[in-house]
């Protein structure tokens, strides 16, 4: 399945400027995705992250692989209208620095579950090497 802005959009409650994921290329509901980010000097983290120097916030990406990761689990047919909420972040390693003209493809993993909680192995690429890498814990709520 592959996905455009406006329908992540209908997935996940992200908006401009934080819908970090500009496409999803394939989703096994309730196993994986793999989305890509098209970066861009024009985003508003550059303004101070650093001015002179545009790198891309580790965090931020690590964010694009959680929204990667939300998709995957909120297409599963019992999570459709539900909330993925970040619950935690394990072994995350920043190897790569991403800047305006790169493009992340985010794949997003989910290697464990129990009930609403679980753990998505992540891994974001620039092209073909390793970024940002890290396991992120996740749960499954409904919206209030």
């Amino acid at each position: 399945m592959k996905l455009d802005s406006n329908e992540i959009q209908q997935i996940i409650p992200h908006r401009y400027p934080f819908l970090l994921v500009d496409q999803i290329l394939e989703c096994i509901p309730g196993k994986k995705a793999v989305g890509k980010k098209c970066i861009t000097a024009n985003e508003m983290h550059f303004m101070g992250h650093f001015p002179q120097n545009h790198i891309m916030p580790g965090v931020l990406i690590l964010e694009a692989l959680a929204q990667t990761g939300a998709v995957a689990l909120l297409t599963e047919e019992e999570n459709k209208g539900k909330l993925a909420l970040f619950g935690g972040i394990k072994k995350a390693r920043f190897r790569k620095q991403v800047v305006p003209g790169d493009v992340l493809e985010l794949h997003c993993e989910i290697i464990m579950r129990r009930g609403p909680v679980g753990i998505g192995k992540a891994i974001a690429y620039v092209e073909g090497k390793v970024a940002v890498e890290g396991e992120l814990t996740f749960a499954i709520t409904e919206k209030s």
